[in-house]
């Protein structure tokens, strides 16, 4: 499959970055989250699972 026909230009300096709310660590736009990157809080299913673990104690 072609780069160029996913829309990913090879620049990944000019993709937008948040932090996990979680761990703090950076994380880089993700094409999978093109739909919902403003309410993407979370860098993985572990640091999803550590905050529901926190809620119930």
């Amino acid at each position: 499959m072609n780069h160029q026909s996913l829309g990913y230009k090879g620049n990944k300096q000019s993709l937008p970055v948040k932090q996990c709310v979680v761990c703090e660590r950076p994380m880089s736009w993700r094409k999978k989250w093109a739909q919902n990157w403003d309410e993407v809080k979370y860098c993985s299913d572990a640091c999803r699972k550590l905050t529901k673990h926190r809620e119930t104690q």
